[in-house]
């Protein structure tokens, strides 16, 4: 089942971001609109709209992604 979560992050939480991606074992996404690239690719997810929230898209478990993701959450 795939797990969608908004998220908010500034050019400066990038790099935090994507290591946190990097550290799963399942293929993690991030779209803005219908732009999606590979969370675990920081050239591209700076190449994201941050005045907008984000899209992260995902089918798998890792506390520590999840933790950070919260720490970022959009209410929607």
């Amino acid at each position: 089942m795939e797990i969608k979560k908004v998220i908010k992050l500034t050019p400066n939480q990038v790099k935090d971001f994507v290591s946190a991606a990097t550290k799963c074992d399942f293929d993690v996404d991030v779209s803005y609109n219908r732009f999606t690239v590979d969370a675990k690719s920081i050239l591209g997810v700076f190449g994201l709209n941050f005045d907008c929230p984000l899209t992260v898209r995902y089918r798998g478990f890792n506390k520590e992604f999840e933790n950070y993701l919260s720490e970022h959450a959009v209410a929607c």
